[in-house]
């Protein structure tokens, strides 16, 4: 669920800039929140489900640390692109980020 809740997120946001249309638009938006609620849920149920529970409010916290230190930094860095390169520029990287993530869970989380 979390790959694919990633690589829904990571394709939906490189076609994003393609499709001006309203609806088109409220479609891909519909799909981005799909896909991030297959993702961050699961990824919180991981963390409980493989920690021990002496450990998991740290863990958990730890996780929810590095998560939104990233929403800070990737709002930071797609600023910086988006007034270097466009917005288009900044969507496309990001989409090829989300993309570049979900392949790294593929192969770095065990699959039970």
């Amino acid at each position: 669920m979390i790959v694919f809740g990633m690589l829904l997120q990571g394709l939906t946001l490189l076609v994003l800039p393609e499709f001006v249309g309203y609806y088109f638009q409220i479609g891909l938006m519909v799909l981005l929140g799909l896909g991030t609620a297959l993702v961050y849920p699961t990824f919180l149920a991981s963390i409980a489900a493989f920690t021990h529970p002496m450990q998991r409010a740290e863990s958990i916290g730890t996780f929810r640390l590095w998560r939104d230190l990233g929403y800070a930094i990737g709002a930071i860095f797609s600023g910086i692109l988006a007034d270097q390169w466009g917005i288009e520029v900044s969507i496309y990287f990001i989409g090829i980020l989300t993309i570049l993530s979900s392949l790294i869970v593929q192969l770095r989380m065990k699959h039970y």
